[in-house]
């Protein structure tokens, strides 16, 4: 297809005819006897161009024009006249109107018209999506900080998914911000406005699964004193994130893929179907694969929520983001206590950047906590390493921010870190750094 348009006409003849010309060139029609029906088909996302008669009896074609105008200023209106009528046809322009075509008029001259609106129309849906990504990329650096290589993959990522409707299954370690980056997805789409409802899968009682996720009708069970709506129904037009699924029961795996599957629930005790519209974000520290294969968990369930997969590198992997997450989390803590952080140490720095970070950020969070309470070494209790090591690893860092500032440009680097060429190159040889890796795309190898 190659393009939408909604036909306005009160005269049932005129729409088919119109119907038949469009649709035989490649457009997707909806037809419409009266401007309240187009009305209710419209919205600012609307990606096509509408046709409308000016004279039809209750609201006509100009004040229907006002109405299409006034919810977005940009969408092309092509407005059909009656022979004689040109002095309305001027005023419609004058009002905003894309285009007039008088009747009669031949299917050409109407293709023509339609094709450039829709063209038009296609540049101003493009250009607010552009606009609109650009104000997402500076709020999601706000929510996912670090200007390590993984962490700008997964925020292009999210931004990319965050678009579509499609079931998201994220993959991270204990710690790693698989709630902040569900929430992210959430909050950049188009369900916004609707709920987000978050569950911890392991942390439910098996006996309360179906109640917690279903919800019950007053005396469902012993104990249901009143109606419940569940977190699904909760969920409904919005997202429903469930962390840890790899704890859902059996029982309950079934009754989600129904729901999936068929987009209605029932509350437990209650024979009547609601139904829900709603996306799912799962979270699993295992691999799901794993379980399916051991046979704890549907593998149908597994591929309806595993249509697309986000996996969120842990703080080791990323190094290079850890002194900038430690100084953001512990201003953090400084506001939240009234007290002024103190300065990391180039000892403490060194710690921070040679230790494994098991617990992830929220490890990170808590050390940072620590630091900016001015408790007794909050750094120095997360090291094991020898002080070599420590050292070892604060130079890889140094390194990787310099080749980083100086995108891979190695006498720029060698200026900025006093290093003659030779030293340089021995030290990105032991710690593994590319040269190339930190250089722009397309740029030429050489210097």
């Amino acid at each position: 297809m190659t393009g939408q348009v909604i036909v306005v006409d009160d005269e049932a003849a005129i729409r088919e005819a119109v119907q038949q010309w469009l649709e035989l060139s490649g457009f997707r029609v909806q037809t419409c006897a009266n401007a309240a029906q187009a009305l209710a088909l419209i919205d600012r996302d609307f990606p096509g161009v509408v046709v409308s008669d000016v004279r039809m009896p209750g609201t006509d074609g100009l004040q229907l024009l006002d109405k299409l105008l006034e919810l977005d200023r940009d969408l092309p209106v092509i407005m059909v006249t009656g022979h004689g009528d040109v002095p309305m046809a001027v005023q419609a322009l004058r009002q905003g109107a894309y285009d007039f075509i008088e009747k009669p008029f031949t299917p050409e001259r109407l293709l023509d018209s339609v094709r450039r609106a829709l063209d038009k129309r296609r540049l101003v849906c493009e250009n607010r999506q552009l606009r609109q990504q650009f104000a997402f990329k500076d709020h999601i650096e706000s929510q996912l900080l670090g200007v390590s290589r993984p962490m700008e993959n997964l925020r292009r990522q999210i931004l990319e998914l965050a678009g579509t409707s499609v079931n998201i299954l994220i993959r991270g370690d204990t710690g790693s911000g698989k709630e902040r980056v569900a929430r992210c997805l959430h909050d950049f789409s188009a369900r916004a406005g609707k709920p987000f409802v978050a569950l911890n899968c392991a942390a439910i009682p098996e006996n309360l699964f179906e109640s917690e996720l279903f919800g019950h009708e007053s005396g469902a069970f012993t104990g249901a004193q009143g109606k419940r709506i569940g977190r699904i129904e909760h969920a409904d037009g919005g997202t429903l994130f469930l962390d840890e699924v790899e704890s859902l029961p059996l029982a309950q795996q079934v009754k989600l893929l129904r729901v999936l599957q068929e987009k209605t629930l029932e509350r437990l005790g209650s024979n009547r179907s609601i139904q829900v519209d709603l996306r799912v974000i799962s979270a699993v520290k295992p691999d799901l694969l794993d379980e399916v294969r051991a046979g704890r968990f549907r593998e149908d369930l597994f591929y309806r929520l595993n249509v697309a997969t986000l996996q969120i590198p842990s703080l080791r992997e990323r190094r290079e983001d850890i002194p900038l997450l430690f100084e953001h989390f512990a201003q953090q803590a400084a506001r939240r206590h009234e007290r002024e952080a103190p300065p990391l140490t180039p000892n403490e720095l060194a710690q921070l950047l040679g230790h494994d970070w098991p617990g992830n950020v929220r490890e990170l969070i808590n050390a940072a906590e620590r630091h900016a309470l001015g408790l007794s070494a909050p750094v120095e209790a997360l090291n094991s390493q020898s002080l070599a090591e420590q050292m070892e690893a604060f130079e890889a860092q140094c390194l990787h921010n310099a080749l980083l500032r100086c995108q891979g440009n190695i006498a720029q680097v060698m200026e900025l870190l006093q290093l003659p060429r030779r030293t340089l190159n021995e030290k990105m040889q032991r710690h593994g750094l590319q040269r190339s890796t930190y250089r722009p795309a397309g740029s030429p190898d050489e210097e």
